[in-house]
């Protein structure tokens, strides 16, 4: 069991040649008892953006704080704080903050998602 806050937990900067002002943090995972899945809160700074890429698994979004833009197998959605998204696996995606302010987005993804 957990009970806690997302200014409590440490997080870590994503960076490759794809990405652009990420951070993530792991709020939930097996190592708190959620056997099989992961739920990760990531930080697009204004301009950010993940890669666009695909792969095998599903995920589920919130968007918690912000707006910007889904792009998701070729056609852009826009998104604001309340949105959600099921990207089935497979598909290919990409967030990008669009607005003023910081974009969060809550990530659920399976284990085999976050390694």
């Amino acid at each position: 069991m957990i009970i806690s806050h997302r200014d409590r937990v440490s997080g870590v900067a994503v960076s490759s040649g794809e990405t652009k002002g990420i951070f993530k943090k792991i709020l939930i995972s097996p190592s708190e008892g959620w056997e099989g899945y992961v739920m990760r809160l990531f930080e697009l700074q204004e301009g950010g953006h993940t890669p666009r890429h695909r792969h095998p698994w599903p995920h589920i979004n919130f968007i918690a704080d912000g707006e910007g833009i889904l792009s998701l197998d070729g056609e852009n959605h826009p998104i604001q704080a309340g949105s959600f998204a099921y990207i089935p696996g497979g598909s290919e995606h990409q967030f990008s903050n669009t607005g003023s302010q910081r974009l969060s987005i809550i990530c659920i993804v399976p284990e085999e998602g976050e390694q």
